[in-house]
């Protein structure tokens, strides 16, 4: 069935596809580090794990972000 499809549509597929697992994948490890780990709030931490964390977490959604917007130009 698959040698009936447009190369163009299965390259777009599999664009969409990629897009939301990235995505997913990201969300998924920042509330496993955040919430299991407890790094999105410091209840008897140092602050600096908490900045630490947020920091790192808008660094890899830039670069996320960044990234999608490479694969859909």
């Amino acid at each position: 069935m698959e040698k009936r499809w447009d190369p163009e549509i299965k390259r777009f597929f599999i664009r969409i596809i990629n897009s939301i697992a990235w995505g997913l994948l990201w969300m998924m490890s920042s509330a496993t580090a955040g919430l299991y780990f407890e790094l999105a709030y410091s209840n008897g931490k140092p602050v600096i794990y908490t900045i630490l964390f947020y920091v790192v977490m808008a660094a890899t959604l830039v670069l996320l972000i960044r990234y999608l917007y490479k694969i859909w130009k």
